[in-house]
């Protein structure tokens, strides 16, 4: 089972800038046979999907509510994912979470597939906050 560590959160004050990194370890396969995905969780609300990446073909998929403020990116040799949020916004306060998904052969993985589906993302970090302060 691959093991994820979060970090990099914080309180920010709002148009502010935070990096999230996702180190993970213990890929049962090439680490191109998976997905990453960064879902986040308000207080009082459900889990949701932010930004996801398929390793292998570097495709993304981004919430409607963080197009052209956050990236997400892979550093594939040293295993570590990362979420850069930029002009943050106090409706961005919330636990952040990675998540890796295997990709069977032939599978698309497409914008459909980057929610908070533990059938799918079978691998879950710990979270780490971010606040952004208004």
């Amino acid at each position: 089972e691959v093991q994820l560590v979060e970090s990099g959160g914080g309180l920010v004050q709002a148009g502010g800038s935070l990096r999230l990194s996702c180190a993970a370890s213990g890929f049962t396969f090439k680490i191109d046979d998976y997905c990453i995905g960064w879902f986040r969780q308000a207080p009082g609300k459900e889990r949701k999907g932010v930004s996801c990446i398929s390793i292998s073909s570097g495709s993304t998929h981004y919430a409607d509510s963080v197009k052209g403020r956050f990236t997400i990116t892979s550093d594939n040799a040293n295993n570590t994912f990362y979420l850069q949020m930029n002009s943050l916004k106090p409706e961005d306060t919330a636990v952040y979470y990675c998540a890796a998904a295997f990709l069977p052969p032939g599978f698309v993985f497409g914008s459909g597939w980057c929610v908070p589906n533990r059938a799918f993302f079978g691998s879950w970090g710990q979270g780490t906050l971010v606040t952004v302060s208004a």
